[in-house]
């Protein structure tokens, strides 16, 4: 009698024991993904994932397998796959080679949105992967927000702006990614955290892997290009079409009609990219088809850092009329970094750090009415100091193009009431508009930092004034804040009615403000200024310099005073952030402007005279006709027709 009963089950038993015994196959990433990965629903290509559409993607993925590789740079620019990239990295380690991992993201919710709409969904829609980690819920690991379980190891999620959640882990892989985004070391006290990212794999020799991506920021202080620049520098070469040369993809090669007319007529829809060698113009299909042809190389020895740099340019999912036209659409509103950014993967380097006040004085000009023509609405902005309040009124149009309408000073103590209640009937005034129309305020800021019980005066006379668009503000130092963000309330005793306040990251602020000021030609961003302003308002609106200085070895912008005085520069920035606050429409202020401006002309049109019909000859009279030399025979009231007894009672 056989010692099992089942003895064909202990057989297959065995069988599906020993198969974990047998080491996975010798396969490159890229390899192991096209034979796995599914993209999921929703993406744009979804179904199993092929690199003959993103070739660049596939010599990124396989460096993970380069003998001495411990870390690798991606500096990339829009819909070039950084998260894809990642997403195999993760696939590969759970699947086919296991290895733990740690995954950060700059803030909690960026990884809570990149669990929930990358990670999962790519897990469901591969079973090869999701067969090997624990169930939700279930007694054979961990599989939550924070830790998934595997076979052979576990992926921890973290997000830099807490260094806590880096803590108490190591694991040989990590995953980085958006590093531009994290805060600065001086910032969490506990250094930079890519550093102490790094520290979390130091112990693993050989097996460790810092795999960091990011699109690069500000030049000097951008994360990424710096890992690019220690790495050998790869760059994707493309063949031409036609002479065969292998170039890299630059957007000094693109061209259309009007890129050399800025002011004329712009086609985006004639883009086409000239060949560095030969010059011969390449089409969409032929700029693809070089891209799938195209080779990884390296500019510098590789000593186990390799670093990527591509431009959006790269992409086969772009065209080049909508690459154009992204670039127009952010030349127009003056956001030229985010196309620097995002489009060209490279660092952005500031142009608008400090204006000459001379040169703004020189551009002054007449305004044919308090608001001209192009200012559709007005905000204003109020900086409170120990002895006076100070409001600008700004009128703003298109591309948000502003004119400088109005700059007053209240005299008097912020601790009294009485210059408060001069500042209440000036925001309650009105402004003749270039049309005809009175213009009312869309909305105000008004500062309510201060020392002395200044800030509590401010909050007094704010409270209620919510209604009428008048907004308490209080400025907030540090990059990557928000100009404007969600008000809180703010109550500063138990009887008192609560106020609300909006926070203004004033950096972001202050920058975007000195970017405007720096435009040269009017049109969207240009600042407008009227004939008769102080000179002295110049010198305090570029007063502020941005600077770059290090503290700890980190590189920290900051904004200097270049003069004691710059409460016009304040004021202008609150009047930004109440065009934030308010978010008006500028078409439909249009539309009310152009039609009170039609209703005008009417109205003068119809007090004109009717003019007179000239004769034909004034000095020969026309002779009398028939019917003017006949006689109007009136009939004689006597001879009407007498009534009688039942109409002359």
């Amino acid at each position: 009698m056989s010692q099992f009963s089942n003895m064909k089950g202990v057989v297959e038993a065995v069988k599906r024991s020993m198969a974990n015994l047998v080491p996975p196959p010798e396969m490159l990433p890229s390899e192991w993904a096209e034979a796995n990965i599914n993209i999921a629903v929703g993406n744009a290509v979804p179904g199993p994932i092929r690199f003959m559409s993103a070739p660049y993607q596939k010599g990124m993925l396989d460096a993970m397998k380069e003998p001495g590789i411990n870390r690798i740079s991606l500096k990339l620019g829009a819909q070039l796959g950084k998260t894809t990239i990642l997403q195999c990295a993760m696939g590969y380690h759970i699947a086919h080679d296991p290895k733990s991992m740690i995954a950060v993201q700059p803030t909690e919710g960026d990884m809570r949105t990149f669990l929930e709409t990358k990670l999962r969904p790519m897990f469901e829609a591969n079973p090869a992967i999701s067969r090997k980690m624990a169930k939700q819920r279930g007694r054979d690991g961990v599989n939550n927000s924070r830790i998934i379980s595997y076979v052979g190891g576990w992926l921890m999620l973290s997000w830099a702006q807490s260094p806590r959640t880096l803590r108490g882990r190591s694991a040989p892989v990590l995953l980085a990614d958006e590093i531009d985004g994290y805060p600065a070391g001086n910032e969490n006290g506990e250094g930079d955290p890519v550093q102490l990212l790094l520290q979390r794999n130091a112990t693993f020799g050989d097996q460790r892997l810092l795999i960091e991506s990011s699109t690069p920021t500000i030049k000097g202080m951008s994360r990424i290009d710096s890992g690019f620049e220690q790495g050998d520098k790869r760059r994707f070469w493309v063949p031409c079409p036609h002479c065969e040369d292998h170039q890299v993809l630059r957007w000094e090669n693109v061209t259309w009609v009007g890129r050399d007319s800025p002011e004329g007529e712009q086609l985006p829809e004639t883009a086409a990219y000239a060949c560095s060698s030969c010059g011969s113009l390449w089409t969409d299909g032929e700029r693809i088809a070089a891209i799938r042809r195209g080779e990884w190389r390296a500019e510098k020895p590789f000593r186990g850092h390799a670093s990527f740099h591509a431009p959006e340019l790269c992409s086969t999912f772009r065209r080049l009329q909508d690459i154009v036209q992204s670039y127009l659409d952010k030349i127009a509103v003056g956001d030229e970094q985010s196309f620097v950014n995002v489009s060209l993967a490279e660092v952005y380097e500031e142009t608008g750090e400090t204006v000459d006040p001379e040169g703004l004085i020189s551009r002054r000009e007449e305004y044919v009415a308090p608001v001209p023509a192009g200012g559709l609405v007005l905000t204003a902005g109020v900086d409170m100091q120990q002895d006076r309040l100070e409001c600008e009124i700004v009128a703003w149009g298109h591309g948000e193009e502003s004119w400088s309408v109005e700059f007053t000073v209240f005299w008097g103590d912020p601790l009294q009431s009485d210059v408060w209640d001069e500042l209440e009937d000036h925001l309650a005034s009105t402004w003749l508009h270039e049309s005809g129309a009175q213009l009312s305020l869309s909305g105000a800021c008004v500062d309510t930092g201060g020392t002395g019980g200044n800030t509590q005066a401010a909050y007094d006379w704010l409270r209620g004034k919510t209604g009428r668009r008048i907004f308490g503000v209080k400025g907030v130092p540090g990059w990557g804040r928000p100009i404007v963000a969600a008000p809180s309330r703010k109550q500063s005793g138990k009887t008192k009615r609560k106020v609300d306040l909006f926070l203004v990251g004033v950096d972001e602020a202050k920058l975007s403000v000195m970017r405007r000021l720096a435009v040269q030609v009017p049109g969207p961003g240009y600042c407008h200024a009227p004939i008769d302003r102080d000179p002295d308002w110049f010198h305090q609106l570029t007063a502020e310099k941005l600077v770059t200085r290090y503290v700890k070895g980190f590189p920290v912008r900051e904004w200097h005073k270049t003069r004691p005085r710059n409460e016009a520069f304040d004021c202008r920035v609150y009047a930004y952030a109440a065009l934030k606050i308010a978010n008006p429409s500028f078409r439909r202020a249009a539309e009310r402007l152009g039609n009170v401006l039609e209703a005008r002309k009417n109205e003068v049109l119809n007090r004109l005279p009717e003019p007179q019909k000239p004769k034909e000859n004034p000095q020969e009279e026309k002779p009398p006709t028939v019917a003017e030399t006949v006689k109007k025979i009136k009939r004689s009231s006597s001879l009407k027709k007498r009534g009688n007894w039942a109409t002359n009672w």
